[in-house]
Order: structure tokens, then sequence, then C-alpha cells
């Protein structure tokens, strides 16, 4: 049963990755550039100063620093632990798919889908009631975790699985994000 699941995860990988071309390149390594997404940062730390104030706004930010720390770490585990190559580094499909990137750590689960998609959720879950759209930042780690397939690092089952690790933990961190708002700001 595994066998075939990762079968067709290969499959729908090398799918994927072949839909890309040399003409758009530039503009997915450019999207997986976390640098590259600071425009967005920078929106969203004016949107929540003006929504919470300062004091507020560097509770959240810390939430968020814990909550990206402990995803990263967790998703090193899982790399580790579970060593699947990525596809640039598979000597099976190496040759026949497009490789733009290379990295020479493991695959599952990917890191850039779980930090989204956990910053993401977390922020969601937040500001939903207070922004009309901000459903909308679920582009962001929808964009930015397909750039991985593109590039030829990480198959859709990592990106899948991170990003429901990533919801989970986001989810969770609410949870503690609002005790610790009624703890340290009653109202």
């Amino acid at each position: 049963m595994l066998g075939k699941i990762l079968s067709l995860d290969e499959k729908l990988f090398i799918y994927l990755n072949s839909l890309g071309s040399e003409k758009y390149d530039g503009i997915w390594l450019l999207i997986t550039k976390q640098t590259s997404w600071i425009p967005l940062f920078l929106v969203l730390l004016y949107l929540i100063l003006k929504e919470l104030g300062t004091k507020k706004t560097l509770h959240l930010l810390l939430f968020v620093a814990i909550l990206l720390l402990f995803t990263d770490q967790i998703t090193n585990l899982f790399k580790n632990g579970f060593q699947r190559l990525r596809p640039c580094n598979n000597p099976e499909i190496n040759s026949i798919i497009r490789v733009v990137q290379s990295r020479t750590s493991f695959s599952f689960f990917s890191g850039h889908a779980a930090n989204t998609m956990a910053v993401t959720t977390f922020l969601y879950l937040i500001f939903k009631k207070n922004f009309k759209y901000f459903w909308l930042l679920f582009l962001w780690p929808l964009i930015f975790a397909y750039s991985r397939i593109y590039l030829g690092l990480h198959y859709p089952l990592d990106i899948i699985c991170g990003y429901l690790f990533g919801t989970l933990l986001g989810f969770l961190m609410f949870k503690l994000y609002q005790k610790a708002q009624k703890r340290n700001f009653p109202t």
C-alpha cells in the first residue's frame, strides 16, 4: 500500500514538474526565496500593528517566532528520521525531471509548506473576523510550496504532509495564544 502511494506521488511529481519551462524558472526561483516575501510580511505587520497596537503585536510576534522555531525543528526531525531523497537527488528519476535547484538535505516533509501553513493558519484564526479577505493569505503557502515541486525539490506528498503538520501546529499555537491573551490582556 505504501509503495503504491509513493509510486503515485512520484508520478504526480513528474507530471507537475514537467509543466515547467526555462522561461519561468527565474520567477519560481524568486518565489521560493523567503526574502522575496518581505513585502507581504511588511503589509501583514502593518495590518497587525494597526489592529493590535505595539504591545499586543510584539506578543503575537513572539508566538510566531516560537511557532516557526518549533515547526522547523520538528520538520528536521522528520526529514532525518525518514531520510527520503529529494526528487533532484533520486537516481531513479533525476535524469528525467527538471532540476532547477538542488539541495542535499532530505525531502519528507517540506519545511517550506509546514512553516508557511503554520503561520498562515495561526494568523488566519486570529484575524479572520477582522479582515474580510484574510483567507487570501492561504495563497502564500500554496504558491510558495508549489515552487518546491517546480524546482525539483519536493514531492507532492511532502507538501501535503507539510501542510497538514503546519495546520495542526498553527491551530495548537492559536489555542495557546488565546490562553495567553486572556491571561496577559484581560478585557
